[in-house]
């Protein structure tokens, strides 16, 4: 279909923005609006003006036959902030306060848009870490690993502590819950993840990370390797935590049980060299 060049600067707006991390090219284009390549070229430059002004992302162009343009999603700093603050604002809530100093947050990450934009800022910290997979325990992270994933473009593995006869042979492991300080199993399909790959972990909520160093584990079992580790929130506690390189967005850094006070604050993240 032919498009005046209005049309096409929406259309492939939007077919950058649903597609990240994947090599378009130019001919793929120039097809879909019956349009010469180099007009293509200036509209893509348009477009990249447009989505870098407004720290969107970064349109990465590679020339030669094979050539094409690469959407890179990013986060512009000073919104990442506010949202954070404002998800920080509402986790203070005290009747989230749970038993065992565990916050509600079915919420959060139940609310698709905000989940959406969590992620976003997961996908941008890590765009250069050439993520083949993101991994999550389930159920409670999977919302937020879904939605990193999206940005990357790659797939989410699911890690179960039951064994599901519709996944397959499985690799199963044992490890220490960092809290209770209880064995556990954790286990993941053999087809859910390829040898070699790399992996961002993703999880809801940290306390003392014996279920993230379990899937650290089980990483290696699969002869891969851990790309990061990215939380929603960590909670402060009195033991060393089995974890020593994360990134959080969120950090609850007091519980007062008996007076119900809650207080939440920015997570490391902020505390990097967070580039756009």
């Amino acid at each position: 279909m032919k498009y005046r060049r209005s049309g096409r600067l929406v259309d492939m707006t939007q077919y950058l923005l649903a597609h990240p991390h994947q090599l378009i090219p130019l001919t793929f284009f120039s097809k879909r609006y019956e349009s010469a390549k180099s007009s293509i070229s200036e509209d893509i430059g348009i477009v990249k003006e447009v989505l870098e002004s407004k720290r969107l992302g970064t349109l990465e162009t590679s020339a030669g036959a094979s050539g094409g343009v690469t959407f890179v999603p990013t986060v512009d700093l000073e919104e990442a902030e506010k949202l954070v603050d404002n998800l920080c604002n509402q986790l203070e809530d005290p009747s989230r306060l749970l038993p065992g100093g565990y916050l509600y947050m079915m919420d959060i990450i139940g609310d698709p848009a905000l989940t959406q934009q969590l992620g976003r800022i997961f996908a941008s910290y890590y765009k250069a870490e050439k993520v083949d997979a993101v991994m999550t325990m389930a159920t409670k992270g999977i919302p937020l690993a879904y939605a990193v994933a999206a940005h990357l473009h790659v797939p989410v593995c699911i890690v179960r502590h039951e064994q599901r006869i519709t996944e397959g042979s499985i690799v199963s492991i044992n490890y220490v819950s960092g809290s209770t300080k209880r064995i556990q199993t954790m286990s993941l399909a053999r087809r859910s993840l390829k040898p070699q790959s790399n992996v961002l972990i993703v999880d809801d909520f940290m306390k003392a990370g014996g279920t993230i160093r379990g899937m650290m584990d089980l990483v290696e079992e699969f002869q891969s390797t851990v790309a990061g580790v990215g939380v929603l929130t960590e909670a402060v506690h009195e033991e060393e935590k089995l974890v020593g390189d994360y990134t959080s967005l969120t950090k609850l850094s007091q519980v007062d049980v008996k007076n119900k006070a809650i207080r939440v604050e920015r997570g490391n993240i902020f505390n990097t060299n967070f580039a756009n």
